[in-house]
């Protein structure tokens, strides 16, 4: 049995094609997952994509010693209930639970990870604390071409347990998807929000996780300022709970049901990001980007450099930014068009 421990959205909707190609193959597989108060993203995107899992564990929110006792109270759950399955193989986007879990037990850890620094250019005291609770435990490693092997082998793993992939992690999912301009017409309609004017759509940053352990002002300030200056729809995608983000910003839609949000990022007119992965998904279509995150990892340098993304790192610098690329489309096949989605020789080489 092939173990999956979906803790965060992303890894929900990276491992979609992994886990089918898995089963495909004629392999059973597990799905865990974690939930908590203020933090249902990851199970609202299973039940959608209609993905059987086990809940065990929660989410510890924003204190690190509530992020402590709940990886503790989640690693126990997990033992409890993988030591009665037999797991072959865990595979996650370096889950510091389940990657405790899978060593003690003496079950093979395949771990991919996109950003094991918090800045591109940092070194190794810059690592992230997933990486450094992880990446060491790991029998294989995956990394996204842009991430240099030289930070991997850092992590104590030598070059053979590296593996890279010849893609951005969105396109895993990206790759067959068809964005459609009736569901965002519809999403503005069924809001009653004028479709005459551009519309802008926000997430903010991850500032509960870790690895950010803050709100930083560019965006939250940067979305008054767009408010006073421009006449737009202005929707945000909650990250968190959604009700502080209705108290906070009045004036925006904020989406409280789960959808399928590529749409909106396909056809919004801009995208404003605190994190990564939406970013790289709004890039992907074209999109014009504006990156608020308080780092810069590898591949949002990437997308930078290939000029799919802004960085704006003060509220007056979103403003100004803002005014000058809302809808200025983006050609994203330059750098897309480079890369190849090959999962059957990932998966061959996870099952090796």
């Amino acid at each position: 049995m092939i173990w999956f421990d979906l803790v965060t959205p992303k890894s929900v909707m990276f491992f979609r094609p992994f886990i089918d190609g898995i089963k495909a193959r004629g392999k059973t597989v597990l799905v865990t997952a974690r939930e908590g108060q203020g933090y249902k993203e990851v199970v609202d995107l299973l039940n959608l994509y209609k993905i059987d899992f086990v809940n065990r564990g929660y989410f510890g929110g924003a204190n690190l010693g509530d992020k402590l006792k709940a990886s503790i109270h989640r690693q126990l759950a997990l033992m409890e209930y993988i030591e009665k399955c037999s797991i072959t193989k865990l595979i996650c986007l370096c889950s510091v639970d389940a990657n405790r879990v899978a060593f003690g037990l003496g079950i093979p850890i395949v771990n991919f990870y996109d950003i094991p620094l918090s800045d591109h250019t940092a070194n190794f005291r810059k690592a992230l604390p997933q990486a450094r609770l992880t990446l060491p435990l790991s029998t294989k490693a995956f990394r996204p071409y842009m991430v240099p092997q030289s930070i991997f082998e850092r992590f104590s793993l030598e070059s053979e347990q590296i593996f890279s992939y010849n893609f951005l992690d969105v396109v895993a999912w990206l790759n067959d998807f068809e964005p459609d301009i009736d569901f965002f017409n519809d999403f503005l309609k069924t809001r009653e929000l004028d479709v005459s004017k551009k519309t802008i759509v926000v997430r903010e940053e991850e500032f509960k996780a870790s690895y950010v352990g803050k709100k930083y002002p560019v965006l939250y300030e940067g979305l008054e300022l767009i408010k006073q200056n421009m006449d737009v729809n202005i929707v945000l995608i909650p990250r968190y709970e959604a009700q502080p983000l209705k108290k906070l910003f009045p004036f925006a839609t904020v989406i409280e049901e789960k959808m399928v949000i590529q749409h909106l990022l396909a056809f919004a007119d801009l995208f404003i990001g605190g994190g990564g992965t939406l970013n790289s998904e709004a890039c992907y279509f074209g999109t014009p980007v504006i990156s608020t995150r308080s780092f810069i990892s590898h591949y949002d340098k990437l997308l930078i450099d290939a000029g799919l993304m802004e960085k704006a790192d003060t509220p007056e610098e979103l403003l100004e930014k803002t005014q000058q690329i809302i809808s200025v489309r983006r050609d994203p096949r330059p750098l897309f068009d480079t890369m190849s989605f090959d999962i059957d020789s990932i998966i061959e080489e996870i099952l090796r």
